[in-house]
């Protein structure tokens, strides 16, 4: 109400000086429906002329469907008045429904729990990224309680129930303790099957629950408002930390996301009090009201039997893992964390590997092909190969370096395994060593330097392996006929005299 003085002055700048509601209302700090109830407004308004329109005869038919199909949508409605002679646009039409829907809203009651009694918890999908040549669903998972609205945050490369198990765990050590109840929607994680209020539970969820002792619930179908404390906590997340936010790894983007958390989520004022924040009103009541949390943490590996046919490898998640080559062709276990992969056979752990989430990648322990390396020389020494690297050691690398240029290493052996005929091992070893001191490893560079060598030393030809030269017979003769070439003719002396003089030679 007003003094009848202040009345008086709007109606007289209203009708005497013919101000506007606005301006008396700026002038006199009032608000416009208080001038116009003190100029009495609503006795000068004149019913507005409503133009026919093409959907007034249908009027009537849509609004009883309406009552009896309050969530009909309009484009349905269209097709039932066009079939009954409507000739309008459907965008008339989307205006009149509209305008006829009864509005239904459903009341609620503000939640209120104890410190302690309560989590809620979702996942969010925040997109895909690219992993190396593997593109991978990026998926947060959020857990705040309802009391303290104290949250906790972790960005996944999936949603798997290995995953969503692992956030649990991760955000009770985060809280330093565990509530009594836990709020989900009906994700596949927690509810395999629900008729009513009959509702069967995904095992794994169920042993978290009793290892934790919470207890999983979940909401109502089609009731996500029950769980509207996480749902405001997701999208406060996505405004307030992930737009705009630059990361290269899923490590790096976690730990953005917790210290965003910890400098801004936490503190941003409590709703039960704008005094307090959030983290004052978690640490000073409600905190100490959580459970305690178990000393053994809960097992979340994904477990998977896995098994290698022919190679050292065994396949997980789209990369492939190295093993020991003695447990090829055996059904194996894998045990993936978020970071490590496991290989055990049975309770032995066979091989230890970082986890990557690429695709196609081969992640190899150096140890495991030295072993199938050294398996593979022994098998070979009964072959021209084998025999050479166990002779002459040298002749391995000489022929890796030989292969890497090109050369066939099948002709090198077989070159080299020709001069360790022919000149012995001592001087092939030698002239190998040699070879790749000048970076020229090839069997042709080994063959060269042990000529140049034979050359130069005049070393005498092994012909031990060569029995038939001794059964060779050469027939001497003099050399003084030799000399005779070199002098000059005598003149007038025939050319057949020089012709017959030179038949001794030739025989």
């Amino acid at each position: 109400m007003i003094s009848e003085e202040l009345r008086a002055r709007i109606r007289r700048y209203f009708y005497a000086e013919h101000w506007k509601i606005g301006t008396i209302a700026a002038e006199l700090g009032v608000h416009a429906d208080t001038v116009r109830n003190a100029i009495e407004a609503s006795r000068f308004q004149t019913r507005d002329f409503v133009r026919p329109s093409v959907v007034d005869p249908y009027t009537a038919f849509i609004r009883d469907t309406l009552e009896q199909h309050p969530r009909l949508r309009a484009t349905r409605i269209f097709q039932m008045v066009h079939d009954r002679g409507y000739s309008g646009s459907v965008v008339q039409l989307r205006r009149a429904v509209a305008r006829m829907r009864p509005q239904i809203r459903e009341p609620f009651l503000q939640l209120h729990t104890f410190p302690g009694e309560q989590a809620q918890t979702d996942w969010a999908h925040f997109g895909q990224v690219q992993v190396g040549r593997a593109k991978r669903t990026l998926s947060c998972f959020v857990m705040t309680l309802s009391y303290s609205r104290a949250l906790y945050l972790e960005f996944f490369f999936d949603q798997t129930m290995e995953s969503f198990l692992r956030g649990h765990v991760r955000a009770f050590t985060a809280f330093g303790g565990q509530p009594r109840v836990i709020l989900y929607d009906n994700l596949r994680s927690v509810v395999l099957e629900r008729r009513g209020n009959d509702i069967r539970f995904h095992p794994r969820i169920v042993e978290c629950g009793g290892h934790y002792h919470f207890q999983p619930r979940p909401c109502q179908v089609r009731a996500g408002n029950q769980k509207g404390r996480v749902e405001r906590a997701i999208r406060y997340i996505r405004d307030s930390f992930w737009a705009g936010r630059d990361f290269l790894t899923l490590a790096q983007c976690n730990e953005q996301a917790w210290k965003w958390r910890d400098e801004v989520a936490h503190r941003r004022p409590w709703p039960g009090d704008p005094q307090r924040t959030v983290a004052q009103v978690f640490e000073h009541e409600e905190r100490s009201r959580l459970l305690l949390s178990p000393q053994h943490p809960f097992p979340t590996d994904r477990i998977e039997t896995v098994s290698s046919h022919k190679t050292i490898y065994v396949t997980f998640d789209r990369n492939r893992y190295s093993i020991p080559p003695e447990s090829v062709g055996r059904s194996l276990t894998v045990a993936a964390s978020d970071v490590g992969v496991r290989i055990l056979d049975g309770l032995t752990v066979l091989a230890s590997h970082p986890r990557s989430y690429d695709s196609g990648q081969e992640v190899l322990d150096p140890a495991h092909r030295d072993a199938v390396l050294r398996c593979k020389r022994k098998a070979s020494q009964s072959i021209p190969a084998g025999w050479l690297e166990q002779a002459i050691p040298e002749v391995r690398a000489l022929l890796d370096l030989s292969l890497a240029r090109g050369e066939s290493a099948g002709h090198q052996t077989k070159r080299l395994y020709r001069l360790v005929e022919e000149y012995g091992v001592p001087a092939v070893r030698d002239a190998v060593a040699q070879a790749l001191t000048r970076d020229t490893p090839t069997a042709a560079s080994v063959a060269f330097l042990l000529r140049t060598r034979q050359r130069n030393h005049a070393a005498p030809v092994d012909l031990s392996r060569h029995p038939e030269v001794h059964s060779l017979v050469v027939q001497p003769h003099s050399l003084a006929s030799y000399d005779k070439l070199t002098q000059p003719a005598p003149t007038g002396e025939s050319s057949d005299e020089e012709t017959n003089s030179s038949h001794p030679v030739a025989g």
